[in-house]
């Protein structure tokens, strides 16, 4: 069974037509590539299943049961967590504050609610055990890599047991080394069952890693593919539109 299904989303903002009929089916624990030129639909595509944009048109569904998400929040509640390309980390907080933020564990004394700081560290460290991190709860974000502040976001994704991941283009503007790292924690989401969605420029990326790729242009998606029965030159053709199709 799919875990998310879509069905001829169209995506117009005014007289601009930014997605057109993207049908699409995501698996447990698959991982997609999802390409594309600039401009092509991929983050406004993301943005619909995360609940940022409402579709002009379309259907999307979960479990095989029609959803309609009206915020992200609302998507959240249904399995689906996003890290964005800015990771929206706040750096002068530690990791674990980052991983709760507006989700933070509290006790209460009396009327008033006191953030359990001791107990987010632990679940902090429980995260980062599992994604096999060495980032530890109480580093503050921005004495960290960028391998460790995906680590963070991601960890941040656990917290629901979600079952699909819509990641942006995660390992842009960091090291080899933490390209890696960052890789590495994407396929352990992947070993829990989770759905990763990967938007990316990387071509190694997306061939060492992702189980399909799907390429977007002008709206449309024009491949929808296993990788193993494609090729980087053939995606690039379909991205620049030397190939018509695939």
């Amino acid at each position: 069974m799919a875990v998310l299904k879509l069905e001829n989303v169209a995506k117009n903002f005014g007289a601009i037509e930014a997605l057109r009929g993207v049908s699409l089916q995501i698996e447990k624990g698959e991982v997609i590539g999802l390409m594309g030129d600039n401009g092509a639909g991929k983050s406004t595509l993301v943005k619909i299943i995360a609940g940022n944009f409402r579709a002009s048109a379309g259907r999307m569904f979960m479990q095989n049961r029609e959803v309609a998400f009206h915020s992200p929040l609302d998507a959240r509640r249904h399995g689906i967590e996003i890290v964005y390309q800015d990771l929206a980390l706040c750096d002068n907080l530690t990791a674990a504050a980052n991983v709760f933020l507006g989700r933070e564990l509290t006790w209460r004394l009396g009327p008033v609610r006191i953030n359990d700081y001791a107990a987010m560290n632990r679940r902090a460290a429980e995260l980062f055990q599992e994604l096999k991190s060495e980032t530890r709860p109480r580093d503050l974000v921005r004495q960290m890599s960028g391998g460790q502040r995906q680590a963070v976001a991601i960890a941040r994704t656990r917290l629901s047991n979600a079952d699909i991941v819509l990641m942006d283009e995660p390992t842009a503007a960091i090291s080899v080394r933490q390209v890696v790292e960052v890789l590495n924690l994407i396929r352990r989401l992947r070993d829990q069952g989770v759905a990763v969605v990967l938007i990316s420029h990387r071509m190694p990326d997306v061939f060492g890693l992702a189980d399909r790729v799907v390429v977007l242009r002008r709206g449309s998606i024009v491949a929808d593919k296993p990788v193993a029965a494609t090729s980087p030159q053939e995606v690039t053709g379909l991205i620049t539109g030397a190939i018509e199709h695939a």
